[in-house]
């Protein structure tokens, strides 16, 4: 440890996080802030205190071969931690509600980054084995994380275990993907069938949820779901996608191609933005997460749209859209990870229940590689390569945070520490675990 705190950026970022302890424990000692103060002026403070913490997490996290992610949990954890050690003015940073919209700002630029990394034509393309792999990997552990649920939580509602159950079906493959390119087996077979059941595990993922989070908030305003407006939701998932995924493919051609006439710089930039926002607008306008149409625009996306901005110098898109992501989704994943209650654990019930669902989101996503069928497969290492929650575990976990029964969150702080602790779990456990997997062959 003292050699990482012996490294520049290490002992700058310290420096600067401690620097203004005394501020904000100042302002919070004096509750709100001047009349004359600017209303940005806390806000500004948290976000300091959030992107340093972030980045010194995630210089600790890749120095000793973990992904730069966890790092940001772990930052997130210490940070809400600090008032058991009785430094609680950095309590109310995860409620201000500017750092609030700031997170969900970052996550939905997530969502576009990933579905950035994917194209219509790669869900087109892959293989009955991918899409056999997808449905065993959504079925499997939904199934085990709602029977864990019910087992250990046997006084809530069953509308907690359906959600529990529908957190475990995530799946965060960039962690998997980077430890294949890492050991040079990204254009293997199992690493052909990992990513290309992604693709469709990712879409069934958000489809998902945007039912169960349906089923929910009807109940919640005293009606209920029938199996045909359950169908009807379904439905409407997948018309959505389906429908913004072909008039995407028609119109962003010519959008990008009215685009590029414009003169200035961030033209390309600004342009994708308004077309993510547009399509994260009309998903929540008709009952979605806004992140589905978020992840749609990124996959309608393609290389070719952006040609006339490549022949007048300008960046990659991928590439501004990472260095936007660099600022926002570290946040996310801070402030999400503040909201663990550490005190939780002390109670038996939580402490069995995190455990458990380690284990099932573990053994759930071995059932990927009954689905490898065909071909002579390393099927260990696809159900390993797939195990990973990272961030879309916890995206799914703050949702859950969101929606209420009767009043109540549908997950309470214990019950969200315990899923934050089996994402930080399966994602730590990945690299050396898919490492060894695959040197034994």
């Amino acid at each position: 440890m003292a050699a990482l705190l012996s490294t520049p950026l290490a002992r700058s970022l310290v420096v600067a996080v401690f620097a203004v302890l005394p501020t904000l424990a100042a302002g919070q000692a004096h509750g709100a802030a001047a009349p004359h103060a600017d209303p940005v002026t806390p806000a500004v403070l948290a976000l300091a205190i959030i992107l340093a913490a972030a980045k010194i997490g995630g210089h600790f996290a890749v120095r000793i071969g973990q992904p730069s992610v966890l790092g940001e949990l772990a930052a997130g954890v210490a940070l809400g931690s600090l008032d058991l050690a009785g430094l609680g003015w950095f309590h109310g940073i995860e409620a201000d509600a500017t750092v609030e919209v700031l997170a969900r700002l970052g996550v939905i630029i997530l969502l576009f980054e990933v579905g950035l990394e994917s194209s219509v034509p790669d869900m087109l393309k892959v293989g009955f084995p991918s899409v056999l792999v997808a449905v065993l990997g959504i079925v499997t552990p939904f199934v085990l994380g709602w029977g864990v649920s019910a087992w250990m939580l046997p006084n809530k509602s069953v509308y907690v275990h359906v959600f529990l159950g529908a957190t475990l079906t995530a799946t965060s493959v960039g962690i998997t993907a980077r430890v294949l390119q890492d050991l040079r087996r990204s254009q293997s077979p199992e690493a052909q069938v990992i990513l290309g059941a992604a693709v469709i595990d990712d879409v069934l993922g958000l489809v998902i949820l945007a039912i169960v989070a349906g089923m929910i908030t009807a109940v919640d305003r005293g009606s209920s779901l029938s199996y045909g407006e359950i169908g009807l939701m379904l439905g409407k998932a997948v018309g959505f996608l389906l429908g913004a995924l072909v008039l995407g493919v028609y119109l962003s051609p010519r959008l990008f191609a009215l685009a590029s006439r414009l003169s200035g710089q961030g033209v390309l930039l600004v342009t994708a933005l308004v077309f993510c926002f547009v399509l994260a607008y009309l998903s929540s306008v008709i009952g979605l997460a806004p992140i589905v149409g978020a992840y749609a625009a990124g996959l309608i996306l393609d290389d070719a749209h952006f040609r006339p901005f490549a022949n007048r110098g300008e960046q990659p898109l991928e590439y501004l859209v990472h260095t936007l992501s660099t600022l926002l989704v570290p946040v996310f994943f801070v402030v999400m990870a503040m909201r663990v209650n550490l005190t939780a654990f002390a109670r038996i019930d939580i402490f069995g229940l995190a455990a458990l669902l380690t284990l099932a989101a573990m053994i759930g996503k071995q059932a990927w590689a009954l689905g490898a069928i065909g071909r002579p497969l390393d099927r260990l290492s696809i159900g390993i390569g797939m195990m990973p929650r990272g961030e879309v575990g916890l995206l799914f976990a703050n949702i859950g945070l969101g929606l209420t029964l009767a009043g109540q969150p549908v997950l309470d702080h214990a019950i969200y520490s315990a899923v934050v602790i089996v994402v930080i779990v399966t994602t730590m456990a990945t690299p050396p675990l898919l490492k060894w997997s695959l040197a034994r062959r």
